[in-house]
């Protein structure tokens, strides 16, 4: 600041700071210099103390906090989306062979770029400043740099397991490469730089794809480095039946005995818990995460196993996740707190408050950076979204948070913000070309699905198409 004004003061939003007071500013400000928020309050009073270089009127518009996407595949689904059939059954080994691991393990270099870039695109049209990838990116440097080109801000890691599924190959080299590979990304996009906003994690596949010493490695690295670690687990009783089978504990007992749950670990799904898996759980302060619509979608069994509501009463941090779906995150508050609401006849469960804490302040906290991000503070990164709200779904407003939860979604997505930089304006990415990168996922997925020979199959005719043609352009 040379001449005396900050960088950027937007004025007359409604604003919903998440700040320790959850105060709600009906006519605030927010002021922006250096990539941080330097005072939000009344409009008044903020315009009086800054000036700007760049003034907004924000005027028919609400001002969150980022939201942050704890659980999404950013390579693997997203040049494949809505192609494996409605019916098709994957917790059969068949079929996860057959439509699943084909679509992941075609993708190229080249692929996981554009799929990084698109996923982020779709994430940040959506307001999600931040997020967890979940773990399946094969071509790690050319991923992260399609992420970067987006500019958001994100946790990553590569493909890791460790453990041969059908028993081949040499277990200790399985292992060393796998902890080696956690190490190499770690080095390459060191936590430690806290100005790059994509940084390493170690985040396993999980399940049962990972070896002992690979889950104690990748827990010491996290502890090391002061950063989280990530993995799925327990969708399915599947995993619950080969810990039992395999080491006579349940996956939770298992973790506990090697040492790996703490604070610092976030757990995907968690459908299938036991009583003491649940103690555990709450015992050692582990993160759990809830995809809602993968959680329906993949029939996990969340209205007769999941615990999502007690463990949140005892304390735990539940976070929501998109998974390999659909990417906006504000489409699935409604769909988790209403899905629990459902099965316990509690519709004082999981209010919308609650819900919003969950995707940021909440997220923020698990991740390691309820300092930096998850609520517009003095001195917090200027990370944040305007919510248009002159559209039908938010007019009139009466009440910002409960109509944000159960009436809008994503495309009431206006601008976004990250460090300060606007990545979003007009619903448009101000550093890419949108319609050149639809034209590259379409190339590059019709290209993939072809590679691994994955029939295209639709209960109704497709005309002039081939067994395996995608014919839309």
């Amino acid at each position: 600041m040379t001449d005396g004004r900050i960088d950027t003061l937007l004025h007359g939003a409604t604003i919903i700071t998440m700040d320790a007071e959850r105060r709600i500013l009906v006519d605030g400000a927010l002021a922006v210099d250096a990539g941080r928020i330097v005072a939000v309050g009344p409009t008044a009073e903020v315009r009086a103390a800054h000036q700007a270089r760049r003034t907004i009127d924000a005027g028919g518009r609400i001002i969150t906090p980022g939201l942050i996407n704890a659980h999404v595949h950013t390579t693997g689904d997203p040049l494949t989306r809505g192609f494996m059939p409605d019916t098709v059954d994957y917790r059969t080994p068949d079929n996860f062979l057959k439509w699943v691991l084909p679509r992941y393990m075609e993708h190229g270099p080249a692929d996981e770029h554009v799929s990084a870039k698109l996923s982020a695109l779709e994430m940040l049209r959506c307001g999600i400043t931040c997020f967890v990838e979940a773990g399946t990116i094969r071509h790690f440097d050319e991923a992260v740099a399609g992420l970067d080109a987006l500019g958001i801000r994100a946790r990553v890691g590569p493909w890791t397991e460790g453990r041969s599924m059908d028993g081949s190959g040499d277990p200790v080299a399985l292992e060393r490469e796998a902890i080696a590979g956690i190490e190499r990304a770690l080095a390459a996009y060191p936590p430690a730089d806290k100005d790059r906003r994509i940084v390493a994690w170690p985040i396993l596949v999980g399940h049962n794809a990972n070896s002992d010493g690979v889950w104690q490695a990748a827990k010491a690295l996290a502890d090391t480095h002061g950063i989280g670690l990530s993995a799925h687990m327990s969708p399915y009783r599947s995993d619950t039946d080969w810990y039992l089978a395999n080491y006579n504990r349940r996956p939770i007992e298992h973790l506990a005995d090697l040492g790996v749950l703490g604070p610092n670990l976030l757990l995907t799904h968690l459908t299938h818990l036991s009583d003491s898996e649940c103690d555990l759980l709450v015992q050692y302060g582990v993160n759990a995460i809830f995809c809602p619509l993968a959680s329906i979608k993949g029939a996990f069994d969340v209205a007769g196993s999941a615990r999502h509501p007690e463990l949140v009463a005892r304390g735990v941090t539940l976070l929501l996740g998109t998974d390999g779906y659909d990417p906006d995150l504000m489409r699935a508050l409604p769909l988790a707190a209403g899905m629990f609401k459902m099965l316990r006849q509690d519709n004082a469960l999981f209010p919308c408050h609650q819900m919003l804490e969950m995707v940021t302040v909440d997220a923020a906290r698990a991740l390691g950076l309820a300092a930096e991000i998850g609520a517009l503070s003095v001195g917090m990164r200027a990370d944040f979204v305007c919510h248009d709200t002159n559209r039908p779904e938010l007019r009139p407003l009466i009440n910002p948070v409960n109509q944000l939860v159960w009436s809008a979604d994503g495309r009431g997505v206006d601008s976004v913000w990250v460090d300060g930089e606007c990545l979003i304006d007009g619903g448009r990415s101000t550093r890419i070309d949108e319609q050149a990168l639809y034209r590259d996922a379409h190339a590059a997925g019709t290209a993939l699905i072809r590679r691994a020979n994955l029939p295209l199959e639709s209960p109704w005719p497709l005309i002039g198409a081939g067994p395996t043609d995608t014919p839309f352009r």
